[in-house]
């Protein structure tokens, strides 16, 4: 009991001094709004990519130096999918303790949860210092990166949408999925800076780790931005106007499950493309290919840019066609795109690197609109935990294993097989759209 007094205590101290701050904004502006949910996705995103880098670059040699670099790499992806995992389960428990302790307290929790497994690993000694403890470390610090970004989920992107008017809602779904191109762009340009400033065996012992402290250093600024928001007595208000409150996930489930399945398969063409054109060719060009690592981070930089600029046009876009029958087009898309990568990543360089920058662009086009494309199928009562528990499931089915599979098939048995996997990605898309336009009653 005094435990839980003094948490209490805590969590309500923290959100009055956050009130305090914010004492002179009486109302919370879109344009307030669309802010915090930029800077809360890019502070997650690079996070998530520093990560996804030092996968390719880093562990296999640091932690798995008794295997091959093919094997260590696979170990390290297999390590990367667990987060993955863990999301939903961080965000069931989260969901609870919003429900019992506040908003601003869970928030709290899950960023702080995040900056320290980051910085954790940043501590971590290779296994020729500590053996299998360095692994055992690493996985546990990745899982509890993965609990952290399923408590990481405020709701921002829900109110963006449903106060947005119904001709611009395509271009205010965009907002929020800027923050995967930002995250990206800087994390790649600081493993391309540190990979290229000193020896690689500097690197390799010390150089990697600065882009974790540099992710920490980000998510103190990403707490404070977004505490700034969701304490305020209006941010409240307006979501309790629009009933976006955590439910028990039993009572989702038994309501409303066949909406969560369908807006789980509905992104998948884009998030299986999501890390074959970020992780996986970067761990297929360490390990295979003779390009510099160094110039092809730069070449996904120019990718990440052109993701963002076609995130922005998705917004358009989906505003003059819908936001599902966009999404269905770019699965069409990124089927074709499927038949043609296998030729383009064993083409050398201007084909691995044509492979990265259409493939970026076909990314922003349809991971634009790839979040809660299918949100409005979900009751008010239902549409907050509706709208976190789709996306980590899509996360978790579309993207979790992806680099993994990829690069696990593409060595054993060819290219071919990464093209099967966007393939089918995209044909889980479209069945979940049809399936959806079967049974919608809404307009779109």
């Amino acid at each position: 009991m005094a435990t839980l007094a003094h948490s209490e205590l805590n969590s309500s101290i923290l959100e009055r001094d956050a009130r305090l701050t914010t004492a002179d904004h009486s109302k919370v502006a879109p344009g307030e709004i669309a802010v915090g949910v930029v800077i809360g996705r890019a502070s997650e995103y690079f996070d998530f990519f520093v990560y996804g880098i030092a996968s390719c670059l880093v562990f296999p040699t640091l932690f798995f130096p008794f295997a091959s670099p093919l094997e260590g790499t696979l170990l390290a992806f297999a390590i990367f999918s667990l987060a993955f995992i863990a999301r939903p389960i961080g965000t069931v428990v989260s969901m609870s303790i919003q429900r019992r302790w506040g908003r601003g307290t869970k928030l709290t929790i899950a960023l702080f949860l995040l900056g320290t497994s980051t910085v954790g690993i940043a501590f971590l000694p290779g296994y020729e210092t500590a053996g299998a403890i360095s692994i055992a470390l690493l996985t546990l610090f990745r899982i509890s990166q993965g609990l952290a970004l399923g408590g990481s989920w405020d709701g921002l992107p829900s109110l963006l949408a449903l106060n947005a008017p119904p001709e611009r809602r395509g271009w205010y779904a965009m907002l929020g999925q800027l923050g995967a191109p930002v995250g990206f762009i800087i994390a790649t340009a600081l493993f391309a800076f540190l990979h290229s400033a000193v020896p690689f065996e500097d690197f390799l012992a010390w150089g990697w780790r600065y882009a974790f402290f540099v992710a920490f250093a980000i998510n103190v600024v990403a707490l404070f931005a977004r505490l700034r928001l969701v304490v305020t007595h209006e941010y409240e208000r307006l979501l309790e106007e629009q009933e976006l409150d955590p439910v028990p996930v039993k009572e989702l489930a038994r309501a409303e499950g066949t909406n969560l399945w369908i807006g789980a398969f509905a992104p998948l063409a884009s998030y299986a493309l999501f890390h074959i054109v970020t992780v996986f060719p970067l761990s297929w060009i360490q390990i295979f290919a003779k390009q510099p690592i160094t110039g092809f981070l730069l070449v996904q930089i120019v990718g990440g840019f052109l993701a963002a600029g076609a995130i922005v046009m998705s917004g358009k876009i989906a505003d003059h066609f819908g936001r599902r029958n966009t999404l269905g087009a770019l699965a069409i898309l990124i089927a074709i795109f499927s038949g043609f990568a296998p030729t383009l990543l064993d083409s050398g360089k201007v084909g691995q690197d044509v492979f990265i920058l259409v493939g970026f662009i076909l990314l922003g086009l349809s991971y634009g609109q790839s979040s809660g494309a299918v949100a409005s199928n979900f009751s008010p009562r239902y549409r907050y935990t509706g709208s976190a528990l789709t996306a980590d499931l899509a996360w978790l089915i579309g993207a979790a294993f992806a680099p993994l599979v990829a690069l696990g098939l593409s060595a054993h048995f060819g290219l071919a097989y990464v093209g099967l996997y966007l393939l089918s990605g995209a044909f889980c898309t479209l069945a979940a759209l049809i399936i959806n336009r079967t049974l919608l009653t809404r307009d779109d």
